[in-house]
């Protein structure tokens, strides 16, 4: 029922490439012949809708038990081993009552000893729709765990727009991966999936299966270039690269298109809260974008966006509701406005005051990552006596320097650079990544 336009176009296209799974090509047909099995064993377990936890990363069999769900009216709640450690926290919060864990091209069902009392559940199984539940990151604070009815976050791909052959980079339990799925899929396009989301992995799937689109973070474009892999393989098959999930350092983003000219690049927005919007950039190398579309409005109070979306989520599960009394999502994302174009600072919460000057560590880290040697660089604020608040940094180098001496080094090379209140004034050198597994600087 909910399902049917996509089975509609995966019959049309029965031979075509759907999925490029662990080096096997799956075909439209191979899907549907899944999608069958898996709706024939579900329909034998699950007599009417709940709560099932969908274990797993992308694959033909993950992503056919997740349009079986959909049909079924379930709410899915999808969980990447990047949560491997929240995942019987998160089972509890979302009050699953049924598991599902993905192993290679079988699974096990198990039913939990759990109903689901929450209002916004209850609600939406009152009304026979299908839902998601999306658990945030977490990078600034605890992971808020939204829910979805899935029946807006489908009715965008109902409109059958270019077939493309995309990357799975964004996870499988992130807004952004389900919609690249959703919309490859809408559009009888191809899957590829990654076995390691290592630059030099990712670049030898884009030359071996001839990617078109990479849907990505700045904290990977900034891994990618500084890995230098791009240089063993050609990725002349690369159209565009996508990405959102944080603020762009303007550095990363002239130094990719430096390097790679001819590949478009697209600033995307979305939230786990209102799932993803359609965006223009204003050029390849801008920050400004254009945000929007036919079911979302924006506007600006006080400086920071807030959104009013058909799809936006019900509520959260276990925080309290970010909505204006008039419906409108309040994001906390502070931007600058110029026409129809914005341009994204960063969370107010990330906001560093410093004896009444704002600093958005975006800023900072964008001049800080020009430097030879740096690898990573995350810029939060501290508590100081005289100034409120003070700019600090963890650095991953690859240079056999002491912290002195690249104390001495950055400021003098952010000198000229970044006003005096901006440079940091503590710097610890770390060795650990400063991003999570969602490749998302962690703060």
């Amino acid at each position: 029922m909910h399902i049917d336009f996509f089975l509609e176009r995966f019959r049309k296209n029965a031979d075509k490439d759907a999925i490029i799974w662990h080096d096997k090509i799956y075909s439209y047909g191979d899907i549907l012949k899944i999608i069958e099995s898996d709706m024939k064993f579900l329909r034998e377990k699950i007599s009417s809708p709940l709560v099932v936890s969908l274990e797993a990363d992308f694959s033909p069999q993950s992503i056919a038990l997740m349009l079986c769900l959909i049909d079924l009216n379930c709410i899915v709640v999808p969980l990447t081993e990047s949560v491997a450690h929240k995942k019987d926290e998160f089972k509890k919060i979302a009050e699953v009552e049924a598991s599902i864990v993905v192993k290679d091209e079988n699974f096990d069902f198990q039913l939990e000893n759990v109903t689901a009392t929450h209002e916004i559940l209850t609600k939406l199984k009152s009304k026979s729709h299908p839902g998601l539940i999306i658990f945030s990151s977490g990078s600034t604070g605890e992971s808020k765990a939204a829910v979805h009815d899935f029946l807006p976050l489908l009715n965008k791909f109902k409109v059958e727009r270019k077939c493309m052959r995309m990357i799975t980079f964004l996870l499988f339990d992130h807004i952004g991966g389900i919609n690249t799925m959703l919309y490859v899929l809408s559009n009888s396009g191809c899957i590829i999936t990654l076995n390691s989301r290592k630059p030099e992995i990712v670049c030898r799937d884009i030359e071996k299966y001839k990617a078109e689109v990479l849907p990505t973070s700045p904290t990977f474009i900034n891994l990618l270039l500084l890995s230098e892999a791009y240089k063993n393989y050609d990725l002349s098959s690369l159209k565009m690269v996508t990405y959102g999930t944080e603020p762009m350092p303007e550095s990363t983003l002239k130094n990719f298109n430096k390097i790679f000219p001819d590949i478009r690049l697209l600033q995307t927005y979305g939230l786990s809260e209102i799932g993803i919007m359609r965006s223009k950039s204003r050029s390849s190398d801008s920050l400004w974008v254009k945000i929007g579309g036919e079911d979302f409005q924006t506007r600006v109070v006080d400086g920071l966006l807030e959104i009013k979306a058909k799809s936006a989520m019900l509520g959260y599960l276990n925080a309290p509701n970010p909505f204006t009394a008039d419906g409108w999502f309040k994001t906390g994302d502070a931007v600058l406005v110029d026409g129809e174009y914005m341009k994204i600072l960063g969370r107010k919460s990330e906001m560093i005051n410093v004896g009444g000057q704002k600093v958005f560590p975006a800023e900072v880290e964008s001049v800080i990552q020009q430097m030879d040697g740096v690898e990573e660089v995350a810029v939060s604020g501290e508590k100081n006596i005289l100034t409120g608040q003070m700019v600090t940094a963890k650095v991953k180098i690859s240079t056999d320097e002491s912290l002195q001496d690249f104390k001495k080094r950055m400021r003098k090379f952010c000198k000229g650079k970044l006003e005096n209140f901006k440079i940091p004034q503590k710097i610890e050198l770390v060795e650990e990544n400063l991003h999570g597994e969602r490749f998302k600087k962690m703060r």
